[in-house]
C-alpha cells in the first residue's frame, strides 16, 4: 500500500474502534432480541431465525423489521442502543494518538445510528478527531455491504477518488464491495481468513503502522 495515495479513512464502529471482547455487541443483540419479541410481537422461538434471515437479507435486523414488520427505525435504535456503554468502554489515550498522529481526513462510516456513534466517541475521547458521521440515516438505510451505502459515504466525504479511500471494518462481507470500487481494505480483529481483505490487523491501533 502507497500510504502517501491514501487521503481517506472511514472507520466502522462497534468492534472496531474497540475490541469485541469489550461485550457491546453481544449486549445489543440481546436487546434487539428482546425488541423483537416485546415491540414487534415475534415468538421467541423465530427470533434467531429471523436475526440471520434479515442480516443477510437487508444488511441489518432494522432494516428486516422496517421492511417486513414496519417498524420504526428511531424507535428501534434507541431501544437497542439502551446500554450504560461506560460499564464496558473507557477513555482510550493510545487510539487518540494514532488518530492526532494521522493526516488523512478521518471519518466514521457505520450502520448505527448516529446517537449510538456518538455516545462510544465520547466515551473513548475521540470525537473531535473525526470530520463526518455517516450513520444508518445519512445513507437513507442503504447500510453496508450494499455498494450504494460506499457511493453515498464518498459524496458525504466530498467525493474522494475511490482510490485514496481507505476503509477499516470488522466484518469482512462490509469489505467486499469497497474493495470492488477501489479502496483499500483492512479487516480489524482477525475474523476472517486472510485474503478476506488488502490488509489484516489485530487491533485498529495497529492501523497507523500500516500506513506508515
Amino acid at each position: 500500500m502507497n500510504s502517501q495515495s491514501i487521503t481517506t479513512v472511514f472507520f466502522d464502529l462497534d468492534d472496531t474502534l474497540y475490541p469485541p471482547e469489550r461485550g457491546i455487541w453481544g449486549e445489543i443483540a440481546r436487546r434487539i432480541n428482546r425488541y423483537m419479541v416485546d415491540r414487534v410481537g415475534i415468538h421467541e422461538r423465530e427470533v434467531e431465525a429471523l436475526r440471520r434471515k434479515y442480516f443477510a437479507e437487508y444488511g441489518t435486523t432494522c432494516n428486516g423489521l422496517r421492511r417486513e414488520h414496519g417498524v420504526e427505525p428511531e424507535d428501534f435504535y434507541r431501544f437497542v442502543h439502551d446500554i450504560p456503554l461506560d460499564e464496558y468502554l473507557a477513555p482510550d489515550a493510545e487510539l487518540r494518538r494514532m488518530l492526532q498522529g494521522m493526516p488523512q481526513r478521518k471519518l466514521i462510516f457505520s450502520n448505527a445510528d448516529r446517537a449510538h456513534i456518538e455516545r462510544v466517541l465520547a466515551i473513548l475521547d475521540v470525537s473531535d478527531l473525526f470530520e463526518t458521521i455517516v450513520d444508518i440515516f445519512a445513507t437513507g438505510f442503504a447500510c453496508k455491504p450494499l455498494e450504494d451505502a460506499y457511493r453515498i459515504a464518498m459524496r458525504k466525504a466530498g467525493s474522494p477518488a475511490a482510490g485514496g479511500c481507505l476503509l477499516a471494518d470488522d466484518l469482512a462481507r462490509n469489505l467486499l464491495p469497497a474493495r470492488a470500487l477501489g479502496w483499500t481494505t483492512v479487516l480489524v480483529h482477525n475474523r476472517a481468513p486472510a485474503g478476506a481483505a488488502d490488509h489484516q490487523i489485530e487491533s485498529i491501533h495497529r492501523l497507523a503502522g500500516l500506513l506508515e
